[in-house]
């Protein structure tokens, strides 16, 4: 990358310099990250130990639970650092890791959001043939293609990202973000951004169609089962999912789509939070399923006794 000599660290503006909401800003980011941290940790512990979570479903959402963690690790910890180290600097190899790991993590996300579908899709319209089709090595073969995907798709959009040059080194915003960084480059952008554009929305427009194909052929099967305790249990399936890509679609719709702006904006600082912190706190909770509180409480009472077992056992001195 040619241009590292002209620029060597990078400036995130995104907070005032107000010690009040410096300090609100500290509070706010490291409760929400241990919330993000502590409940997508439980998913998939509780996954991992409860042998009758060795579902497709439960397999896919542990692998969405870490890309979570993943996403919410790569900005907050390093925003939090800054803040309480009274400083806004980031160097251009930490800025480059940012930005790949947060594409990396997020687009394989949406990527395994579409697995989710398919699985989904299998499950109600094709019951029977369900376990046949959605086997061990299929379902880590389409966890392993949404990584893959999202690694790939990384690589793009950040060797394309940091092939320009930069006529300042101040990121309006909280992290290192792509639109922030093409809006302070001074190389001509246009066929960047057209490629990068017309590349992403192809991608994207292709992608949501076979989701939203998916649940009209599930909402078509869940419509014609007789009974309507069947019918809510297959809907009660589907809703976490619908919810989970509505929360990622619209908050990442809002962040890349609108303008970044030439100044530091409270728009674009709430826009950011919205789809780099909401949606790691909130999948857990929407993915909080009867079968996972079971779970979870099984696994509590069965630790809880060997822990006291252990504290209160006789110590045998040789």
């Amino acid at each position: 990358m040619s241009n590292q000599s002209r620029v060597s660290e990078f400036l995130l503006n995104g907070f005032p310099d107000i010690h009040e909401l410096k300090m609100l800003h500290i509070m706010v980011f490291l409760i929400l990250y241990f919330v993000a941290l502590t409940e997508n940790f439980l998913i998939i512990t509780v996954i991992i130990y409860n042998h009758q979570l060795h579902t497709p479903m439960y397999f896919f959402l542990a692998n969405l639970s870490f890309q979570d963690f993943g996403s919410i690790s790569v900005t907050v910890p390093k925003s939090v650092a800054n803040s309480l180290m009274d400083t806004q600097a980031i160097s251009y190899s930490g800025c480059v890791c940012q930005v790949f790991f947060l594409v990396f993590f997020m687009m394989s996300h949406f990527f395994l959001l579409g697995v989710m579908a398919y699985d989904r899709y299998i499950a109600i319209c094709s019951p029977l043939h369900y376990e046949s089709v959605m086997n061990n090595r299929t379902c880590i073969q389409l966890a392993t293609s949404a990584w893959i995907g999202g690694l790939f798709y990384s690589i793009v959009h950040t060797g394309n990202a940091f092939t320009v040059e930069f006529c300042s080194n101040i990121i309006n915003q909280f992290f290192c973000e792509i639109p922030h960084l093409l809006k302070i480059s001074c190389s001509d952008l246009y066929f960047l951004e057209v490629g990068v554009m017309t590349f992403s929305s192809f991608l994207a427009f292709i992608y949501f169609s076979l989701i939203i194909f998916s649940y009209i052929k599930i909402f078509r099967a869940v419509l014609r089962i007789p009974s309507t305790q069947g019918r809510q249990k297959a809907f009660s399936t589907c809703l976490p999912h619908l919810i989970v890509i509505s929360l990622f679609l619209v908050s990442g719709t809002v962040a890349y789509v609108k303008p970044a702006s030439t100044s530091p904006s409270t728009f674009d600082l709430l826009a950011s939070v919205l789809y780099c912190l909401v949606p790691p706190v909130m999948n857990p909770v929407i993915y909080s399923m009867r079968k996972l509180k079971t779970a979870f409480c099984k696994l509590i009472f069965n630790i809880l006794p060997q822990v006291l077992q252990k504290k209160h056992s006789p110590v045998h001195v040789m």
